[in-house]
């Protein structure tokens, strides 16, 4: 059985890190704000606002000190990254889970942080959150639907979404624990100690600034190493900022992966508000969804 983090009350504190790329501490500035004023305690990491001079937040010593600190903290319930980009990936296998297991909290974040979500749930079958980080409250994103479905999760509401259909979907009802996350970094952690079984999963997926001929190619790992062929559901979100090679790969992202999974009968959504825009509900991973891709709606709850 998932082993589930507990539900945040007022008063409990959240912990902002950044694991991977360099944040400045004006940047997290709403975001802490916010959550103050949704009755949480805020502790800043040191990695926050360092003063790295490269693309990273620190060193992998500092970044993977930084992190373990606020995973064994008491005094912390829950560890929101400030940013993704790069850098999971090189700590991932050097972070100690020996306390964490036994008293899990929430880890939310997306983008580069899908390689400690998976790397969670594949070893330690341990929920986690793929949601906003701290960037997404800047600029009034602290009031959107989406920033705001991260709170509702964090205090246990239950989860249900929709959205609009969209011409590619394949009609049907899946239930099954929902697992994924950035398509990149699910083609990346494939043989690794942080590759995910998907079957009988309902996988999600989005991605953004990929070449279109890198896309085909990663879904084309996915799929000669078994990841989409016994699938409960398939939910497709946003790949924003798709590049082009200077002679035309030919199909868009969706018309790629809409050929690359056509073999298969399980009920498949394309466009759900789950990418690297502001359109990026709180998804819980590992938790048990019922995904229904209908005529008129698509709706995905617990």
């Amino acid at each position: 059985m998932i082993k589930h983090p507990a539900y945040l009350k007022k008063g409990d504190t959240i912990g902002i890190v950044c694991p991977a790329g360099y944040m400045a501490l004006e940047k997290v500035e709403t975001c802490i704000n916010t959550l103050q004023d949704w009755g949480f305690q805020v502790k800043i990491g040191k990695t926050v606002g360092s003063d790295s001079t490269t693309y990273f937040s620190g060193t992998d010593e500092e970044r993977l000190s930084d992190l373990q600190t606020m995973m064994d903290d008491d005094d912390v319930n829950a560890v929101l990254f400030g940013r993704g980009g790069y850098g999971m990936g090189r700590i991932i296998d050097q972070i100690d889970f020996k306390k964490f297991k036994d008293n899990p909290k929430w880890l939310i974040g997306y983008s580069d942080i899908t390689i400690l979500h998976s790397h969670l749930f594949s070893n330690y079958y341990i929920s986690s959150i793929h949601a906003p980080m701290a960037a997404a409250f800047n600029d009034g994103g602290n009031k959107n639907e989406f920033v705001l479905s991260l709170r509702n999760v964090l205090l246990g509401k239950k989860i249900k979404y929709s959205c609009p259909v969209h011409e590619f979907n394949k009609k049907g009802e899946a239930i099954g624990e929902l697992v994924g996350g950035n398509l990149a970094l699910l083609a990346h952690s494939i043989g690794t100690g942080s590759d995910i079984k998907t079957k009988g999963k309902i996988l999600f997926i989005e991605d953004i600034g990929e070449q279109s001929y890198n896309i085909d190619r990663m879904f084309y790992q996915l799929k000669r190493s078994r990841k989409l062929s016994k699938l409960a559901g398939l939910i497709i979100g946003g790949f924003t900022d798709v590049k082009d090679t200077e002679r035309p790969f030919g199909k868009n992202a969706y018309e790629i992966i809409k050929d690359i999974i056509s073999e298969y009968d399980y009920p498949v959504c394309f466009d759900f508000p789950v990418s690297h825009t502001d359109r990026n509900y709180a998804l819980k991973i590992g938790i048990g969804y019922k995904l229904k891709v209908g005529k008129s709606k698509v709706v995905l709850e617990e």
